[in-house]
């Protein structure tokens, strides 16, 4: 599994996390900095609430339209 850290967005995997880890609120978060796990330690709700849950699935069969197609 991937893990995207919160800071900067970069994907992390968690086993090999130069940053480490760092658990708020019950959640482990990973890095992929000692820099980038220092500013959430200082202040982790700023970036917590910048995390986006994944997008659902789409249906079988649906057609993705990209929204800046002309048409």
């Amino acid at each position: 599994a991937v893990a995207t850290d919160p800071v900067c967005g970069m994907k992390v995997d968690p086993r090999t996390a130069k940053g480490g880890s760092f658990i708020h609120q019950g959640t482990t978060y990973f890095f992929c900095s000692a820099r980038c796990r220092a500013r959430f330690a200082e202040a982790p709700s700023r970036y917590v609430a910048a995390v986006k849950p994944p997008a659902p699935a789409a249906a079988p069969g649906a057609e993705w339209v990209c929204p800046m197609h002309p048409e």
